[in-house]
């Protein structure tokens, strides 16, 4: 576990159950300055209208709060945009050890503090294929997912979406993929497809549990990074220490423990 306390805490209050935008999809692929951002509109994207209440009630964040919940999220950020300028890395797959880690509302509200940062965009794709969950916490249901573009059903814009939260939009899954691991073992060309689109992207992907499927283990030799999600008085030791085996050792971003005790002061 020593590798596991010097990872980052996210500090929540109660259980936490479960670290893209683009301007449009014709923007040029050298990606927006910061001051084009700063100005930022949708042109091609569906956007929500979620009232910031229904975004409290699922404990998403937006991006704009002081709460102590938002500054840990965006101490994280911070750290976690360091490592990826150090490392020329843009690419995130946000993991964890198995269900109710508080991997998919970390990666959410991780995506949503970088791209209030008015230098990133962010998209955050659900590719929990065994257990999709993205959408739910914006109340939406999709018509159209993630799947249904990777098959050439439908493009880009009818299926990504920003709930309303400038700079970050998401890709759905509307429901699970059979043979999930397979196809997510052949998404190289879509993975490089994102990540070249915008410089000032940050795609953080949402993958299954490492040690539930080898889901995780098909995708993660894709992306540039992993990020391992763990929830404090929850996952187990040997959970975190085989997770972390799993893992390449240089691309492990970081570690975040949720439901810390560790809140941070006001300031």
């Amino acid at each position: 576990m020593e590798k596991i306390k010097k990872g980052l805490h996210i500090a929540a209050p109660g259980r936490i159950q479960d670290v893209d935008s683009a301007t449009s999809d014709t923007a040029a692929d050298d990606g927006p300055s910061s001051v084009e951002l700063s100005v930022f509109e949708y042109e091609q994207t569906r956007v929500l209208d979620v009232a910031p209440a229904a975004l409290e009630a699922e404990r998403v964040i937006t991006g704009r709060g002081q709460d102590h919940v938002t500054r840990a999220y965006k101490l994280l950020r911070t750290q976690v945009l360091q490592r990826l300028v150090t490392e020329n890395w843009q690419t995130v797959a946000v993991v964890s050890p198995s269900g109710g880690d508080g991997k998919t509302l970390t990666a959410i509200n991780l995506a949503i503090s970088i791209a209030s940062t008015r230098t990133h965009t962010a998209l955050l794709v659900d590719l929990d294929w065994q257990r999709p969950s993205v959408h739910t916490y914006f109340g939406y249901e999709p018509v159209h997912d993630v799947y249904d573009y990777l098959r050439r059903e439908h493009p880009m814009s009818d299926v990504l979406v920003s709930p309303g939260v400038p700079r970050f939009c998401f890709l759905p899954c509307a429901r699970p993929v059979p043979d999930s691991s397979e196809h997510l073992a052949d998404l190289a060309p879509f993975v490089q497809e994102l990540k070249s689109r915008y410089r000032n992207r940050i795609v953080l992907f949402d993958v299954p549990p490492l040690l539930l499927t080898d889901d995780a283990l098909s995708f993660l030799p894709l992306v540039d990074c992993a990020l391992l999600v763990v929830q404090e008085g929850k996952t187990k030791a040997k959970s975190v220490e085989r997770s972390l085996e799993l893992i390449d050792p240089d691309r492990l971003l970081g570690s975040v423990i949720n439901n810390s005790r560790q809140v941070l002061p006001a300031y």
